[in-house]
């Protein structure tokens, strides 16, 4: 360690509140709040002290957290700037202490103490690779057992590397046959087809539960490579189920809400390769379930559209993604006119990567599967997986603060006259 380091030594962070450091108090409620968590004050106020350290480490040195008591004093809303000052009040050879406070623009939110420890990275690193071996190891013999054992509930989901999604709990077993769903497995390669077709597969409070027993048996079975998504009928999906949203009440659409963003987010997580098959209309939740998707063909036949605003509401999900696809300009002009546009339009705006006739989507998406199953496994998943990462944290939670706006809207009367006027297949009449 290099010299200098004594008691009152300070180090500063500022963080302003995204959507990867929140958590929505009171979901369930017409009223809730979106509020600077907990755990991200920790982290904020570790991350100071680490700040105030690494002048003072040589090369080899790095620090590690080892204890650490957070105070919560006060809470702050999502995107506001928020600053932690870290003070060293105790130095015992390689421990050093830390006195740290929190604030955000107003007043003080939190404050703490916090140990940590000075290591040597060529000491630490090695004996991290032997564990992490051992579990990889562990996971290979536990898997190789039989399917659905009791014991395998908590076994680390490393699969030599590629992240299963934490919140969904895998599946080995085989998929039990789902209401809205057919599963057809070919090897790798697994087909999807929304299967509501007399509702032009709009999404409902079954098929999202559908899609999350699906998500989860894909999480059990890794070696599944490919998912191609397609619709049955004339339509690829219409969107959420309207005439369903009208008889839910506000806690349940929220609930409802934050599913469906979490099932389709689980699909940049998933090691599969998600292709979606796009054979006709693609609104709302139908756009947002084919742009979660890795690749996206459409029949010439297909429109895409966001036409929630139309419906008295903005969309409840899937906003930032649209975004990193389609840029901020095209993201305002689908979202704020509720436009349709044909397959031809949204492979000049980015959001399909190719147009084929209406008899050649299935085989233009199959040849596809075909081309990357020709691709290094690993590699393909983690290259995958990096893409994905490198858009950050943040975006992947901002449906948090989509689905709020979209509840606030629902309860107004506004949204009653757009699903009345859906409904009696009327234009809606808004104030």
């Amino acid at each position: 360690m290099k010299p200098g380091l004594t008691v009152g030594t300070t180090g500063t962070l500022d963080l302003t509140v995204g959507g990867s450091d929140v958590i929505h108090i009171g979901a369930s409620q017409p009223n809730s709040a979106i509020v600077f968590s907990t755990p991200s004050m920790i982290n904020l106020m570790e991350h100071a002290a680490r700040a105030a350290l690494r002048s003072y480490l040589d090369d080899s040195e790095e620090s590690v957290g080892v204890n650490v008591v957070v105070e919560h004093l006060s809470a702050t809303p999502l995107n506001a700037v928020v600053r932690a000052e870290a003070r060293v009040t105790a130095i015992e050879g390689r421990l050093v202490d830390f006195e740290i406070a929190a604030f955000d623009e107003l007043e003080q939110i939190g404050r703490g103490t916090h140990r940590r420890a000075i290591i040597q990275v060529e000491r630490f690193v090695p004996k991290l690779i032997e564990k992490t071996s051992k579990l990889n190891d562990f996971v290979v013999a536990a898997s190789s057992r039989s399917n659905g054992e009791k014991h395998l509930k908590n076994t680390p989901e490393l699969n030599r590397g590629v992240v299963v999604p934490s919140f969904v709990e895998p599946n080995r077993a085989e998929l039990s046959p789902l209401t809205t769903l057919l599963v057809e497995r070919d090897g790798p390669i697994v087909t999807v087809t929304l299967n509501r077709p007399t509702k032009l597969n709009a999404v409902d409070r079954q098929m999202t539960t559908d899609f999350e027993q699906l998500n989860s048996w894909l999480a059990g079975h890794p070696e599944i490579r490919i998912v191609i998504l397609t619709g049955s009928g004339e339509a690829f999906c219409a969107g959420d189920d309207v005439k369903e949203v009208g008889t839910l009440d506000l806690a349940e659409a929220t609930r409802l809400s934050h599913r469906q963003a979490s099932l389709y987010l689980t699909w940049e997580r998933l090691p599969q390769i998600f292709i979606a098959a796009v054979n006709g209309v693609a609104f709302g939740a139908g756009c947002v379930c084919a742009y979660s998707c890795d690749f996206r063909i459409a029949a010439h036949s297909a429109r895409f559209a966001m036409p929630e605003v139309k419906l008295g509401w903005p969309p409840g999900y899937g906003l930032a993604q649209l975004i990193a696809l389609i840029g901020k300009a095209r993201a305002l002009e689908l979202c704020l006119t509720g436009k349709q546009i044909t397959a031809q339009q949204a492979q000049q705006y980015g959001l399909v990567h190719d147009v084929v006739p209406q008899t050649r989507v299935i085989s233009a998406a199959c040849e596809l599967a075909e081309q990357l199953l020709k691709q290094p496994t690993e590699a393909l998943r983690l290259t995958k997986q990096l893409i994905h990462a490198d858009e950050g944290t943040q975006s992947k939670q901002a449906f948090l603060a989509d689905t709020a706006a979209y509840i606030r809207c629902l309860g107004h009367k506004d949204a009653q006259e757009g699903i009345a006027a859906f409904n009696e297949k009327r234009p809606p009449k808004f104030r």
